[in-house]
C-alpha cells in the first residue's frame, strides 16, 4: 500500500466524525459534505508526516472550512433576506444515527443558526467535540481566553433558548398523538392543553424570504386546526433523534414536522413544506 492509499484510508476512518462536525456547524447536509470534501483536498495537498494527531488536525481543518462557509452564507442571506430551517436527519441507518447520537434536534440547530460564526465554531468544537480552546483560537484569530468567552456566550444563548427534549420517545409520541387527535377532532382547547404556553412554530415554505413564525399555544393551535384534514394522514418518523411527522401526497413528502416535547407538552414545531427540498433530502 502506497502513502496516498494509506492517507486516504486514514481520512475515510474519520469521515463520519467530520460530517458530524460539519453538520453541527452548517445545518446543511450537502454543505457538510462539501466541507468534508474540501478537508480531503487540503489533506491531499499537505505534508502531514509531522502531524501526531491527524483526527484533531482534520477536525480543525473542517472547522476552518465551515467558518468560511458560515461567514459567506451570513453575508448572502443578509443581502437576500433569505432564511431556511436546518436540514433534518431522518435516522434510518447507523451512519445517520451517529450524526445525531446526542440528539442535536432541529430546535437546537435553529438556535445555533442565530449565533455569530465564531461563537458557533467555539461552541461546537469545544462543547460538542472537546477540542481544547488553544487549538480553536488560531482558527478565529483569537486568544484562548477570548475563545473561551465566545463559547461561554454561545452556551448561555443555547441554554436560555433551546428546549431540551424529553429523552423518552414513548412520552414524546404520547404528546404528539394527543396533538394529532385534538387536531383531527377540531378541539381547540385540547390542542392548547398539549402545547407549551410559549411554543414557537416555524414554517419553511421554500422559495427564499423569511421563515413564518407563530408564537403562543393558542395561536399555534389555531394554525393546527387549519390542517386538521392532514392530521389523519400523518406518519411518525424520527427527525434528528426525536419524534416527528411526515405527510405524503401521492407517495411523495408534502411536509415534514420536527417537534420538541418537554414535560409532556410540545415546546417547538419546525415545519418544512418545500417539496423540492424534501425530495432532495430523500423523502
Amino acid at each position: 500500500m502506497d502513502a496516498e492509499d494509506s492517507l486516504a484510508e486514514r481520512f475515510e476512518a474519520q469521515r463520519v466524525h467530520l460530517r458530524s462536525v460539519a453538520y453541527r456547524m452548517l445545518g446543511s447536509l450537502s454543505e457538510a459534505e462539501d466541507a468534508v470534501q474540501e478537508a480531503w483536498f487540503r489533506l491531499s495537498r499537505t505534508d502531514v508526516s509531522g502531524v501526531e494527531n491527524l483526527p484533531g488536525w482534520l477536525t480543525t481543518v473542517v472547522g476552518r472550512v465551515c467558518l468560511d462557509m458560515l461567514r459567506a452564507r451570513k453575508a448572502r442571506r443578509e443581502e437576500l433576506g433569505d432564511e431556511r430551517l436546518p436540514d433534518p436527519i431522518l435516522t434510518h441507518d447507523p451512519e445517520q444515527e451517529v450524526l445525531v447520537a446526542d440528539q442535536v434536534g432541529i430546535a437546537l440547530m435553529v438556535v445555533m443558526e442565530t449565533l455569530a460564526p465564531a461563537d458557533r465554531l467555539a461552541f461546537v468544537l469545544h462543547d460538542m467535540f472537546a477540542v481544547p480552546f488553544d487549538e480553536i483560537a488560531p482558527i478565529i484569530d483569537k486568544t484562548p481566553a477570548a475563545t473561551r468567552q465566545l463559547a461561554s456566550r454561545a452556551r448561555r444563548r443555547v441554554k436560555d433558548t433551546a428546549p431540551v427534549p424529553d429523552p423518552d420517545r414513548e412520552r414524546q409520541r404520547e404528546a404528539v398523538e394527543a396533538f394529532l387527535a385534538a387536531a383531527r377532532d377540531g378541539d381547540l382547547e385540547a390542542l392548547v392543553s398539549v402545547l407549551d404556553p410559549d411554543i414557537e412554530l416555524r414554517v419553511d415554505l421554500g422559495g427564499g424570504g423569511p421563515l413564518r413564525l407563530v408564537k403562543g399555544a393558542r395561536n399555534v393551535a389555531g394554525q393546527a386546526l387549519t390542517f386538521r384534514d392532514l392530521a389523519a394522514s400523518m406518519e411518525f418518523v424520527l427527525v434528528n433523534g426525536t419524534v416527528g411527522l411526515v405527510n405524503r401526497v401521492d407517495g411523495s413528502a408534502f411536509s415534514l414536522m420536527a417537534l420538541t416535547v418537554a414535560d409532556g407538552r410540545i415546546t417547538t414545531m419546525e415545519i418544512i413544506a418545500d417539496r423540492d427540498r424534501l425530495k432532495g433530502l430523500g423523502l
